[in-house]
């Protein structure tokens, strides 16, 4: 990977409809041929190193859904506590949003393909930890809250790591569409990985889903292996970690579009987010159901998730990006609101299925063009920031709405955060030099 330029000068966040240029320390790529129809889904795929990590990533991303299913079952097998759940989920978040931005820093630093390598390798162990420990019976809660943690510790490195090694792997014309690509993996094992779950803590037990968890993680290590990438240059371009933090900052402050975007990108999660967070609530208190009900409902949502990231594929790199995102988020906010007041279990799963596609497709173009207007040699600290506010309004706003929630009901909260959405995305509309104009 080619050394980031000597100076951090600030590069204007520029329209992404304007012709592709190779950022600095981007992987020369061959020029672009026009693919059209059902190609266009999976442009980036051509790619020989994208297609690589994408389908080494899609095999550990199953692993970690059947990881994440069996390890509930197990804490609440020995607590019997909901309250553990939730201490289980947040010690797996929080190492994400207070090391991220760190991990934005190391990753403009050093060779972002091997700091990821690691990422995995330490995931990989935390998952063969657990899975001795099932197996011998000697497992305790404390141990699946630091193992917990310690894999929350190496996504944080690691995110940003392979946030910014994206775009080395495909054209720039092909970004957005690497991105949506990611999102149809993800959301595809979000299905399959439960699935898998079940079979084999049904076939094999508890521990057997940890081990292929841990074993998922060696396709990413391979793929990293077999990537063709140019050598890194070790050289540091600033010599203390802070003074770098500081220059990615002071960058995202002087553009007000990235500031513009990376605010959006909080108020979407922080008040979209709980939508699913509050399923249960309504299978349970509205329909007057059980599991079997959540179940469909969330299978709609997944289903939604999968078409609006197909979508997102299909369109790639387009004019006016950033005008469809606040359209599209304005079109959530409105579902959002229409959920909350359904009383109709087929119109909630078609609400589901739409809120579900503008949802990842909000989310896939507010990645796309966090991309395409970082720098290559500040990537890793714009995108940590930008993942810092993304990822960090999920679980505040899980927290606020949920607690909201308890003192009023679960469709009023939902209903004022969807017409909140809707503000916001009207707002950011309205102002000039912001997310519109990307």
């Amino acid at each position: 990977m080619t050394t980031p330029s000597a100076t951090d000068t600030p590069r204007p966040a520029r329209n992404v409809a304007e012709a592709p240029e190779p950022s600095a320390g981007e992987v020369p790529l061959p020029s672009a041929v026009e693919v059209r129809g059902f190609a266009r889904l999976a442009a980036a795929l051509t790619s020989r190193n994208f297609r690589l990590l994408w389908l080494g990533a899609a095999t550990s991303t199953a692993g970690t859904w059947m990881q994440r299913v069996a390890q509930s079952w197990l804490v609440l097998t020995l607590t019997g506590s909901a309250f553990y759940l939730g201490l289980d989920s947040f010690l797996g978040e929080v190492p994400i949003l207070l090391f991220t931005l760190i991990g934005g820093v190391i990753a403009d630093r050093h060779d972002r393909r091997y700091l990821l390598m690691m990422s995995q390798w330490i995931q990989l162990a935390c998952a063969f930890t657990l899975a001795g420990l099932v197996f011998t019976e000697r497992v305790d809660i404390w141990q699946v809250l630091t193992l917990s943690f310690v894999t929350g510790l190496a996504q944080a490195f690691g995110g940003p790591a392979y946030q910014s090694l994206i775009p080395a792997l495909v054209p720039r014309h092909h970004l957005p569409n690497a991105i949506a690509l990611n999102s149809i993996q993800f959301n595809l094992a979000r299905v399959v990985g439960p699935l898998m779950a079940g079979a084999t803590l049904a076939a094999f037990g508890m521990a057997a889903c940890f081990l292929l968890n841990g074993i998922s993680f060696l396709f990413v290590v391979a793929a990293l292996a077999l990537l063709r990438l140019p050598s890194h240059d070790a050289k540091r371009q600033h010599p203390h970690m802070l003074d770098d933090l500081r220059r990615g900052v002071a960058y995202v402050r002087r553009q007000r579009a990235l500031v513009s975007l990376i605010v959006v990108a909080f108020l979407s999660t922080f008040l979209g987010f709980p939508l699913q967070t509050l399923l249960p609530v309504f299978a349970q208190q509205v329909f007057h159901a059980g599991v079997g009900e959540y179940s469909r409902m969330m299978a709609c949502a997944g289903a939604g998730a999968v078409g609006g990231a197909l979508v997102v594929a299909w369109l790639g790199r387009f004019a006016h990006m950033g005008r469809t995102l606040l359209v599209l988020l304005g079109v959530y906010g409105a579902l959002v609101v229409a959920f909350s007041l359904s009383r109709e279990l087929w119109v909630t799963y078609v609400l589901l299925f739409a809120s579900g596609s503008a949802v990842i497709m909000t989310s896939s173009l507010l990645t796309s063009l966090a991309q395409l207007v970082a720098p290559d040699h500040l990537r890793g600290r714009v995108m940590s920031i930008f993942m810092v506010a993304f990822r960090g309004g999920m679980p505040l706003g899980n927290l606020l709405s949920g607690t909201l929630a308890s003192l009023t009901s679960a469709p009023f909260i939902l209903a004022v955060n969807g017409l909140l959405i809707v503000i916001v995305a009207g707002y950011s509309l309205t102002r000039s030099h912001g997310v519109g104009d990307l």
